[in-house]
Protein backbone atom coordinates (compact mmCIF):
# COMPACT_ATOMS: atom_id res chain seq x y z
CA UNK A 1 0.00 0.00 0.00
CA UNK A 2 1.41 3.39 -0.40
CA UNK A 3 0.31 6.87 0.45
CA UNK A 4 -0.93 8.16 -2.59
CA UNK A 5 -3.78 6.16 -2.86
CA UNK A 6 -5.31 8.89 -0.02
CA UNK A 7 -5.81 11.94 0.41
CA UNK A 8 -3.74 12.77 3.51
CA UNK A 9 -2.62 15.68 5.31
CA UNK A 10 0.69 15.48 3.68
CA UNK A 11 2.23 16.89 0.31
CA UNK A 12 2.36 13.98 -1.22
CA UNK A 13 -1.68 13.32 -0.41
CA UNK A 14 -2.19 16.75 -1.60
CA UNK A 15 -0.01 16.21 -4.85
CA UNK A 16 -1.26 12.87 -5.79
CA UNK A 17 -4.89 14.88 -5.53
CA UNK A 18 -4.12 17.38 -7.74
CA UNK A 19 -3.29 15.37 -10.37
CA UNK A 20 -5.99 12.55 -10.57
CA UNK A 21 -8.04 16.07 -10.54
CA UNK A 22 -5.73 17.50 -13.36
CA UNK A 23 -6.03 14.53 -15.50
CA UNK A 24 -9.67 14.07 -14.74
CA UNK A 25 -10.57 17.77 -15.93
CA UNK A 26 -8.07 16.75 -18.95
CA UNK A 27 -10.47 13.93 -19.49
CA UNK A 28 -13.50 16.13 -19.87
CA UNK A 29 -11.71 18.38 -21.98
CA UNK A 30 -10.58 15.76 -24.58
CA UNK A 31 -13.96 13.43 -24.73
CA UNK A 32 -17.00 15.63 -23.89
CA UNK A 33 -18.80 15.80 -27.28
CA UNK A 34 -20.28 18.91 -28.54
CA UNK A 35 -23.26 16.84 -28.71
CA UNK A 36 -26.68 16.58 -26.49
CA UNK A 37 -26.14 12.62 -27.15
CA UNK A 38 -23.99 10.15 -29.68
CA UNK A 39 -27.12 8.53 -30.27
CA UNK A 40 -25.37 4.65 -29.15
CA UNK A 41 -28.32 2.31 -28.42
CA UNK A 42 -28.33 0.69 -24.77
CA UNK A 43 -26.87 -2.79 -27.01
CA UNK A 44 -24.25 -0.62 -28.37
CA UNK A 45 -23.12 0.75 -25.17
CA UNK A 46 -23.15 -2.88 -23.45
CA UNK A 47 -21.16 -4.09 -26.02
CA UNK A 48 -18.75 -0.92 -25.93
CA UNK A 49 -18.59 -0.69 -22.06
CA UNK A 50 -17.48 -3.99 -21.21
CA UNK A 51 -14.00 -5.64 -20.04
CA UNK A 52 -13.04 -6.83 -16.55
CA UNK A 53 -14.16 -4.38 -14.16
CA UNK A 54 -12.30 -5.73 -10.81
CA UNK A 55 -8.22 -7.02 -12.62
CA UNK A 56 -6.17 -8.67 -10.48
CA UNK A 57 -3.62 -5.81 -10.40
CA UNK A 58 -4.70 -1.98 -10.49
CA UNK A 59 -3.82 0.08 -13.54
CA UNK A 60 -2.79 3.43 -13.11
CA UNK A 61 -5.21 6.83 -12.88
CA UNK A 62 -4.25 8.20 -16.25
CA UNK A 63 -5.00 4.37 -17.69
CA UNK A 64 -8.09 4.37 -16.11
CA UNK A 65 -9.54 7.68 -16.79
CA UNK A 66 -8.63 6.97 -20.47
CA UNK A 67 -10.87 4.03 -20.27
CA UNK A 68 -13.27 6.11 -19.05
CA UNK A 69 -13.44 8.26 -22.03
CA UNK A 70 -15.86 6.28 -23.68
CA UNK A 71 -18.00 6.84 -20.68
CA UNK A 72 -18.12 10.40 -21.03
CA UNK A 73 -18.52 10.25 -25.10
CA UNK A 74 -21.83 8.67 -24.91
CA UNK A 75 -23.53 10.42 -21.65
CA UNK A 76 -25.92 13.56 -21.86
CA UNK A 77 -23.79 16.92 -22.33
CA UNK A 78 -26.41 18.55 -19.97
CA UNK A 79 -24.64 22.33 -21.06
CA UNK A 80 -25.45 21.68 -24.80
CA UNK A 81 -28.97 23.47 -25.98
CA UNK A 82 -30.26 20.64 -27.53
CA UNK A 83 -30.40 18.62 -24.19
CA UNK A 84 -33.68 19.81 -22.94
CA UNK A 85 -35.83 16.72 -22.00
CA UNK A 86 -36.17 16.66 -18.42
CA UNK A 87 -35.40 19.06 -15.48
CA UNK A 88 -31.61 17.62 -15.80
CA UNK A 89 -29.73 20.71 -15.38
CA UNK A 90 -26.20 22.07 -16.56
CA UNK A 91 -24.04 22.92 -13.23
CA UNK A 92 -22.85 25.91 -12.39
CA UNK A 93 -18.59 26.00 -12.24
CA UNK A 94 -19.19 27.70 -8.59
CA UNK A 95 -20.75 24.17 -7.23
CA UNK A 96 -18.51 21.60 -9.03
CA UNK A 97 -15.46 23.65 -7.42
CA UNK A 98 -17.50 22.60 -4.12
CA UNK A 99 -17.50 18.92 -4.73
CA UNK A 100 -13.87 18.73 -5.11
CA UNK A 101 -13.90 19.90 -1.26
CA UNK A 102 -16.86 18.16 -0.23
CA UNK A 103 -15.99 15.04 -1.78
CA UNK A 104 -12.11 15.22 -0.20
CA UNK A 105 -12.95 16.53 3.08
CA UNK A 106 -15.96 13.16 3.03
CA UNK A 107 -17.82 14.68 5.86
CA UNK A 108 -20.99 12.36 7.06
CA UNK A 109 -23.49 15.38 7.95
CA UNK A 110 -25.14 12.54 10.67
CA UNK A 111 -23.17 13.69 13.70
CA UNK A 112 -21.39 16.88 14.89
CA UNK A 113 -18.42 15.20 15.51
CA UNK A 114 -18.33 13.72 11.86
CA UNK A 115 -18.69 17.46 10.43
CA UNK A 116 -18.49 20.21 12.72
CA UNK A 117 -17.89 23.03 10.31
CA UNK A 118 -20.05 21.20 7.74
CA UNK A 119 -22.99 20.98 10.18
CA UNK A 120 -22.72 25.08 10.90
CA UNK A 121 -23.10 25.91 6.86
CA UNK A 122 -25.89 23.39 6.40
CA UNK A 123 -27.81 25.08 9.16
CA UNK A 124 -27.40 28.86 8.05
CA UNK A 125 -28.13 27.95 4.70
CA UNK A 126 -31.00 26.20 5.56
CA UNK A 127 -32.21 29.15 7.87
CA UNK A 128 -31.49 31.40 5.16
CA UNK A 129 -33.94 29.28 3.15
CA UNK A 130 -35.99 29.36 5.71
CA UNK A 131 -36.33 33.25 6.10
CA UNK A 132 -36.22 33.67 1.95
CA UNK A 133 -39.71 31.48 2.06
CA UNK A 134 -41.19 33.91 5.17
CA UNK A 135 -41.16 31.42 7.34
CA UNK A 136 -41.23 32.10 10.52
CA UNK A 137 -38.36 31.74 13.56
CA UNK A 138 -38.48 28.66 15.04
CA UNK A 139 -38.63 27.05 11.39
CA UNK A 140 -35.50 24.80 10.31
CA UNK A 141 -34.16 22.76 7.48
CA UNK A 142 -32.36 19.69 6.13
CA UNK A 143 -30.27 19.17 3.05
CA UNK A 144 -31.75 15.83 1.09
CA UNK A 145 -31.11 13.89 -1.86
CA UNK A 146 -34.29 15.90 -3.95
CA UNK A 147 -37.83 15.94 -4.29
CA UNK A 148 -38.58 12.33 -3.43
CA UNK A 149 -37.11 12.05 -0.23
CA UNK A 150 -38.37 16.21 0.34
CA UNK A 151 -42.06 15.36 -0.38
CA UNK A 152 -42.00 11.86 1.49
CA UNK A 153 -40.86 13.63 4.81
CA UNK A 154 -43.72 16.22 4.09
CA UNK A 155 -46.34 13.68 4.33
CA UNK A 156 -44.94 11.47 6.62
CA UNK A 157 -44.86 14.79 9.35
CA UNK A 158 -48.12 15.64 8.12
CA UNK A 159 -49.77 12.59 9.07
CA UNK A 160 -47.84 11.98 12.17
CA UNK A 161 -48.46 15.76 13.26
CA UNK A 162 -51.73 15.53 12.14
CA UNK A 163 -52.50 12.13 13.95
CA UNK A 164 -51.13 13.58 17.10
CA UNK A 165 -52.91 16.55 17.31
CA UNK A 166 -56.40 16.18 16.08
CA UNK A 167 -56.77 12.40 17.17
CA UNK A 168 -54.26 12.46 20.17
CA UNK A 169 -52.98 9.23 18.39
CA UNK A 170 -49.03 8.57 18.27
CA UNK A 171 -47.84 6.44 15.36
CA UNK A 172 -44.38 6.86 16.50
CA UNK A 173 -44.93 4.39 19.15
CA UNK A 174 -48.93 2.67 17.86
CA UNK A 175 -48.45 2.48 13.95
CA UNK A 176 -51.13 3.23 11.87
CA UNK A 177 -54.77 3.87 13.55
CA UNK A 178 -57.68 1.80 13.29
CA UNK A 179 -59.70 3.14 10.11
CA UNK A 180 -56.62 4.89 8.88
CA UNK A 181 -58.09 3.86 5.51
CA UNK A 182 -60.32 7.02 6.29
CA UNK A 183 -57.11 9.44 5.68
CA UNK A 184 -56.97 11.42 2.24
CA UNK A 185 -54.21 13.49 1.05
CA UNK A 186 -55.11 16.20 -1.77
CA UNK A 187 -53.06 17.49 -4.46
CA UNK A 188 -53.61 18.33 -8.29
CA UNK A 189 -54.10 15.92 -11.03
CA UNK A 190 -50.88 16.74 -12.60
CA UNK A 191 -48.63 16.72 -8.86
CA UNK A 192 -45.37 15.00 -8.98
CA UNK A 193 -46.00 11.19 -8.68
CA UNK A 194 -43.80 11.01 -5.38
CA UNK A 195 -47.22 11.94 -3.18
CA UNK A 196 -48.52 8.28 -4.28
CA UNK A 197 -45.42 6.84 -3.79
CA UNK A 198 -45.11 8.41 -0.11
CA UNK A 199 -48.44 7.46 0.27
CA UNK A 200 -47.38 3.60 -0.52
CA UNK A 201 -44.42 4.33 1.82
CA UNK A 202 -46.37 5.74 4.52
CA UNK A 203 -48.90 3.04 4.50
CA UNK A 204 -51.67 4.53 3.47
CA UNK A 205 -51.76 3.24 -0.26
CA UNK A 206 -52.70 4.95 -3.16
CA UNK A 207 -56.22 5.50 -2.71
CA UNK A 208 -55.51 7.48 0.34
CA UNK A 209 -54.68 9.99 -3.05
CA UNK A 210 -57.41 11.94 -4.21
CA UNK A 211 -56.69 14.11 -7.36
CA UNK A 212 -58.11 17.76 -8.21
CA UNK A 213 -58.67 19.27 -11.26
CA UNK A 214 -56.85 21.62 -12.65
CA UNK A 215 -57.24 25.03 -14.96
CA UNK A 216 -56.21 25.65 -18.52
CA UNK A 217 -52.98 26.61 -17.32
CA UNK A 218 -52.98 22.92 -14.95
CA UNK A 219 -53.02 24.85 -11.53
CA UNK A 220 -55.39 23.46 -8.96
CA UNK A 221 -58.94 24.79 -8.58
CA UNK A 222 -60.08 26.01 -5.78
CA UNK A 223 -63.62 25.51 -6.46
CA UNK A 224 -62.17 22.07 -7.40
CA UNK A 225 -60.39 21.98 -4.25
CA UNK A 226 -63.74 22.87 -1.67
CA UNK A 227 -65.84 20.23 -3.48
CA UNK A 228 -63.17 17.98 -3.25
CA UNK A 229 -63.11 18.27 0.58
CA UNK A 230 -67.08 18.47 1.33
CA UNK A 231 -67.10 14.99 -0.98
CA UNK A 232 -65.01 13.75 1.42
CA UNK A 233 -66.51 14.73 4.43
CA UNK A 234 -69.86 13.10 2.85
CA UNK A 235 -67.75 9.67 2.27
CA UNK A 236 -66.58 10.08 6.01
CA UNK A 237 -63.29 10.57 4.98
CA UNK A 238 -60.85 13.44 6.04
CA UNK A 239 -58.31 15.09 4.34
CA UNK A 240 -55.06 15.57 6.83
CA UNK A 241 -52.64 17.20 4.02
CA UNK A 242 -52.93 19.40 1.11
CA UNK A 243 -49.92 19.24 -1.59
CA UNK A 244 -49.57 22.53 -3.15
CA UNK A 245 -47.19 22.68 -6.38
CA UNK A 246 -44.85 25.27 -7.80
CA UNK A 247 -43.70 24.20 -10.76
CA UNK A 248 -45.46 21.29 -12.13
CA UNK A 249 -42.88 18.75 -13.98
CA UNK A 250 -44.21 19.20 -17.17
CA UNK A 251 -46.04 22.72 -17.15
CA UNK A 252 -43.63 24.63 -14.70
CA UNK A 253 -47.65 25.84 -13.67
CA UNK A 254 -47.59 26.90 -9.67
CA UNK A 255 -50.86 26.47 -7.89
CA UNK A 256 -52.38 29.42 -6.39
CA UNK A 257 -50.71 28.96 -3.12
CA UNK A 258 -52.91 30.90 -0.56
CA UNK A 259 -56.11 29.98 -1.96
CA UNK A 260 -54.79 26.48 -0.88
CA UNK A 261 -53.33 27.81 2.26
CA UNK A 262 -56.78 28.74 2.87
CA UNK A 263 -58.56 25.87 2.41
CA UNK A 264 -56.04 24.06 5.01
CA UNK A 265 -56.77 26.09 7.36
CA UNK A 266 -60.48 25.67 6.76
CA UNK A 267 -60.29 21.91 7.04
CA UNK A 268 -57.68 21.86 9.49
CA UNK A 269 -55.26 20.36 7.08
CA UNK A 270 -51.21 20.35 6.82
CA UNK A 271 -49.88 22.17 3.86
CA UNK A 272 -47.52 21.02 2.20
CA UNK A 273 -45.55 22.58 -1.41
CA UNK A 274 -43.46 20.64 -3.58
CA UNK A 275 -41.48 23.70 -4.89
CA UNK A 276 -38.68 21.42 -6.42
CA UNK A 277 -38.85 23.08 -9.56
CA UNK A 278 -40.39 26.66 -8.88
CA UNK A 279 -38.33 26.98 -5.37
CA UNK A 280 -35.48 28.63 -7.32
CA UNK A 281 -38.15 31.72 -7.93
CA UNK A 282 -37.53 33.06 -4.25
CA UNK A 283 -33.52 34.09 -5.90
CA UNK A 284 -35.51 36.46 -8.52
CA UNK A 285 -37.36 39.16 -7.12
CA UNK A 286 -39.39 39.61 -10.35
CA UNK A 287 -40.36 35.31 -10.13
CA UNK A 288 -40.65 35.04 -6.21
CA UNK A 289 -44.15 36.70 -7.08
CA UNK A 290 -45.35 33.57 -8.37
CA UNK A 291 -44.84 31.76 -5.03
CA UNK A 292 -47.08 33.73 -2.69
CA UNK A 293 -48.52 32.01 -0.07
CA UNK A 294 -45.39 30.08 0.30
CA UNK A 295 -44.75 31.84 3.32
CA UNK A 296 -47.87 29.75 4.68
CA UNK A 297 -46.95 26.11 4.54
CA UNK A 298 -46.01 23.75 6.88
CA UNK A 299 -43.36 22.12 4.95
CA UNK A 300 -41.47 23.21 1.38
CA UNK A 301 -39.58 21.18 -1.00
CA UNK A 302 -36.68 22.18 -3.08
CA UNK A 303 -34.63 21.21 -5.44
CA UNK A 304 -31.46 22.93 -6.41
CA UNK A 305 -30.46 20.39 -8.99
CA UNK A 306 -33.11 21.86 -11.45
CA UNK A 307 -33.79 25.64 -11.99
CA UNK A 308 -30.57 26.69 -9.64
CA UNK A 309 -28.06 24.41 -11.89
CA UNK A 310 -25.98 22.62 -8.84
CA UNK A 311 -24.80 18.91 -9.67
CA UNK A 312 -26.87 16.00 -8.39
CA UNK A 313 -27.99 15.81 -5.67
CA UNK A 314 -29.02 19.14 -3.52
CA UNK A 315 -32.31 19.50 -2.38
CA UNK A 316 -33.60 20.62 0.49
CA UNK A 317 -36.83 20.37 3.22
CA UNK A 318 -37.79 23.40 5.22
CA UNK A 319 -40.26 22.87 8.14
CA UNK A 320 -42.23 25.72 9.57
CA UNK A 321 -41.95 24.22 13.24
CA UNK A 322 -38.33 22.48 13.79
CA UNK A 323 -39.64 21.02 17.02
CA UNK A 324 -41.38 18.75 14.49
CA UNK A 325 -38.12 17.07 13.67
CA UNK A 326 -38.80 15.09 16.87
CA UNK A 327 -41.07 12.94 15.36
CA UNK A 328 -38.04 11.63 13.34
CA UNK A 329 -35.51 11.64 15.66
CA UNK A 330 -33.89 8.26 17.05
CA UNK A 331 -31.00 8.30 19.37
CA UNK A 332 -28.33 6.27 19.65
CA UNK A 333 -25.49 6.24 22.52
CA UNK A 334 -22.49 5.90 19.79
CA UNK A 335 -24.08 8.75 17.29
CA UNK A 336 -26.12 11.18 18.68
CA UNK A 337 -27.14 10.76 22.41
CA UNK A 338 -30.47 12.65 24.40
CA UNK A 339 -27.19 14.85 25.74
CA UNK A 340 -26.57 16.22 22.70
CA UNK A 341 -29.43 18.28 22.73
CA UNK A 342 -28.80 19.77 26.39
CA UNK A 343 -25.81 20.37 25.96
CA UNK A 344 -26.17 22.25 22.55
CA UNK A 345 -24.49 19.91 20.25
CA UNK A 346 -26.60 19.64 17.06
CA UNK A 347 -26.77 16.12 15.16
CA UNK A 348 -28.18 16.15 11.90
CA UNK A 349 -29.22 13.53 12.02
CA UNK A 350 -32.39 14.05 13.84
CA UNK A 351 -34.13 16.40 10.96
CA UNK A 352 -33.58 13.26 8.51
CA UNK A 353 -34.60 10.58 7.63
CA UNK A 354 -30.79 9.41 6.33
CA UNK A 355 -28.08 8.94 8.35
CA UNK A 356 -24.42 9.09 6.55
CA UNK A 357 -25.57 12.32 4.18
CA UNK A 358 -22.91 14.06 1.86
CA UNK A 359 -21.99 18.04 2.42
CA UNK A 360 -24.34 19.63 -0.52
CA UNK A 361 -25.09 22.58 1.35
CA UNK A 362 -21.32 23.77 0.75
CA UNK A 363 -22.45 23.67 -2.90
CA UNK A 364 -25.08 26.39 -2.54
CA UNK A 365 -23.11 27.96 -0.24
CA UNK A 366 -20.49 28.42 -2.79
CA UNK A 367 -22.94 28.91 -5.83
CA UNK A 368 -24.87 32.18 -3.48
CA UNK A 369 -21.39 33.29 -2.70
CA UNK A 370 -19.71 33.43 -6.12
CA UNK A 371 -22.34 34.58 -8.10
CA UNK A 372 -24.58 36.51 -5.77
CA UNK A 373 -28.03 37.85 -5.84
CA UNK A 374 -28.06 39.84 -8.82
CA UNK A 375 -26.31 37.30 -11.15
CA UNK A 376 -28.85 34.28 -9.76
CA UNK A 377 -31.70 36.26 -10.26
CA UNK A 378 -30.20 37.84 -13.85
CA UNK A 379 -30.08 34.03 -14.85
CA UNK A 380 -33.01 32.56 -13.74
CA UNK A 381 -35.36 35.29 -15.71
CA UNK A 382 -33.20 34.89 -18.67
CA UNK A 383 -33.74 31.11 -18.33
CA UNK A 384 -37.67 31.88 -18.26
CA UNK A 385 -37.50 34.60 -20.83
CA UNK A 386 -36.04 32.21 -23.45
CA UNK A 387 -38.57 29.79 -22.81
CA UNK A 388 -41.14 32.29 -23.94
CA UNK A 389 -39.16 33.08 -26.77
CA UNK A 390 -38.95 29.44 -27.64
CA UNK A 391 -42.57 29.38 -27.32
CA UNK A 392 -43.18 32.62 -29.13
CA UNK A 393 -41.44 30.34 -32.27
CA UNK A 394 -43.02 27.05 -32.03
CA UNK A 395 -46.87 29.24 -32.12
CA UNK A 396 -45.89 30.76 -35.19
CA UNK A 397 -44.71 27.70 -37.10
CA UNK A 398 -47.63 26.30 -39.07
CA UNK A 399 -46.78 22.98 -38.67
CA UNK A 400 -46.51 23.04 -35.21
CA UNK A 401 -49.13 22.96 -32.09
CA UNK A 402 -48.13 24.98 -29.62
CA UNK A 403 -49.86 22.90 -26.23
CA UNK A 404 -48.67 25.07 -23.27
CA UNK A 405 -46.69 28.11 -23.11
CA UNK A 406 -44.53 29.08 -20.15
CA UNK A 407 -45.63 31.66 -17.63
CA UNK A 408 -43.54 31.56 -14.90
CA UNK A 409 -40.77 28.52 -15.56
CA UNK A 410 -39.10 26.98 -18.32
CA UNK A 411 -41.40 24.10 -20.00
CA UNK A 412 -42.25 24.40 -23.86
CA UNK A 413 -45.29 22.10 -24.62
CA UNK A 414 -45.98 21.05 -28.47
CA UNK A 415 -47.03 18.76 -31.01
CA UNK A 416 -45.62 18.45 -34.82
CA UNK A 417 -48.99 18.85 -36.43
CA UNK A 418 -49.38 16.40 -39.44
CA UNK A 419 -49.56 17.20 -43.05
CA UNK A 420 -51.75 14.29 -44.54
CA UNK A 421 -54.59 13.69 -42.84
CA UNK A 422 -55.64 10.09 -43.10
CA UNK A 423 -58.92 7.83 -42.25
CA UNK A 424 -61.62 8.48 -39.40
CA UNK A 425 -60.63 11.33 -36.70
CA UNK A 426 -59.62 8.58 -34.01
CA UNK A 427 -57.18 6.88 -36.31
CA UNK A 428 -55.63 10.27 -37.26
CA UNK A 429 -55.49 11.27 -33.66
CA UNK A 430 -53.69 7.52 -32.78
CA UNK A 431 -51.17 8.35 -35.84
CA UNK A 432 -50.68 12.04 -34.38
CA UNK A 433 -49.24 10.65 -31.15
CA UNK A 434 -47.22 7.59 -33.08
CA UNK A 435 -45.48 10.20 -34.98
CA UNK A 436 -45.01 12.53 -32.48
CA UNK A 437 -43.24 9.48 -30.42
CA UNK A 438 -41.38 8.74 -33.31
CA UNK A 439 -39.59 12.03 -34.06
CA UNK A 440 -38.78 12.06 -30.14
CA UNK A 441 -36.87 8.70 -30.59
CA UNK A 442 -35.31 9.67 -34.23
CA UNK A 443 -34.17 13.12 -32.94
CA UNK A 444 -32.35 10.80 -30.14
CA UNK A 445 -30.66 8.22 -32.10
CA UNK A 446 -29.32 10.62 -34.32
CA UNK A 447 -27.75 12.66 -31.52
CA UNK A 448 -29.64 15.88 -32.82
CA UNK A 449 -31.41 16.65 -29.76
CA UNK A 450 -32.41 15.26 -26.29
CA UNK A 451 -36.15 16.18 -25.53
CA UNK A 452 -38.97 15.20 -23.80
CA UNK A 453 -42.19 13.30 -24.87
CA UNK A 454 -45.52 13.09 -22.90
CA UNK A 455 -48.97 13.00 -22.25
CA UNK A 456 -51.24 15.82 -22.36
CA UNK A 457 -55.12 15.38 -21.68
CA UNK A 458 -53.97 11.74 -23.28
CA UNK A 459 -52.84 13.08 -26.35
CA UNK A 460 -48.86 12.34 -26.91
CA UNK A 461 -46.76 15.83 -26.58
CA UNK A 462 -43.43 17.06 -27.37
CA UNK A 463 -41.50 19.06 -24.66
CA UNK A 464 -38.87 21.44 -24.34
CA UNK A 465 -37.60 22.06 -20.45
CA UNK A 466 -35.27 24.61 -20.78
CA UNK A 467 -32.90 25.10 -17.90
CA UNK A 468 -29.55 26.60 -19.88
CA UNK A 469 -29.38 30.30 -19.49
CA UNK A 470 -25.94 29.85 -21.95
CA UNK A 471 -28.35 28.77 -24.99
CA UNK A 472 -29.28 31.41 -27.81
CA UNK A 473 -32.77 31.57 -29.30
CA UNK A 474 -31.01 30.72 -32.75
CA UNK A 475 -29.99 27.11 -30.96
CA UNK A 476 -33.25 26.09 -29.70
CA UNK A 477 -34.78 27.54 -33.01
CA UNK A 478 -32.79 25.06 -34.88
CA UNK A 479 -34.24 21.81 -32.73
CA UNK A 480 -37.65 23.31 -33.51
CA UNK A 481 -36.43 23.00 -37.12
CA UNK A 482 -35.34 19.47 -36.63
CA UNK A 483 -38.63 18.75 -34.82
CA UNK A 484 -40.47 19.60 -38.35
CA UNK A 485 -37.99 18.26 -40.83
CA UNK A 486 -37.79 14.78 -38.60
CA UNK A 487 -41.75 14.98 -38.71
CA UNK A 488 -41.83 15.43 -42.18
CA UNK A 489 -39.72 12.41 -43.31
CA UNK A 490 -41.49 10.44 -40.84
CA UNK A 491 -44.59 11.45 -41.85
CA UNK A 492 -43.97 10.49 -45.63
CA UNK A 493 -41.93 6.83 -44.53
CA UNK A 494 -45.28 5.72 -42.31
CA UNK A 495 -47.77 4.32 -43.92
Amino acid sequence: MTSHDFLTPTAGGHAALARAVHAAVDTLRRSLPNAPYSGASPEALGALLHGELLPDAGVSIDQALQQAEAIVRHSIVTGHPGAAAHLHCPPLIAPLAAEVLLSALNQSMDSFDQAPAATIVELQVTDWLCRAAGLPAGAGGAFTAGGTQSNYMGLWLARDVWLAQQRGWSVRTRGLPPNANRLAILCSEVAHFTVEKSAIQLGLGTDAVVKVAVDAHFRMIPTALDEAIDRLAAEGRTPFCIVGTAGTTDFGSIDPLGALADAAERCGAWFHVDAAYGGALLFSPRGATALAGLDRADSITLDFHKLLWQPISCGAFLLRDAAHYELLTTYADYLNPESHATDGIPDLVNRSVLTTRRFDALKLWMTMRVLGREKLAALIDQTCALAQSVAAVIAAHPSLELVHAPEQLSCVLFRYRRQRQAGAEGHAATRDDQLNTLIRDDLFRRGVAVIGVTKVRDRTTLKLTLLNPTAALHELSAIVDAVVASGAALDVATP
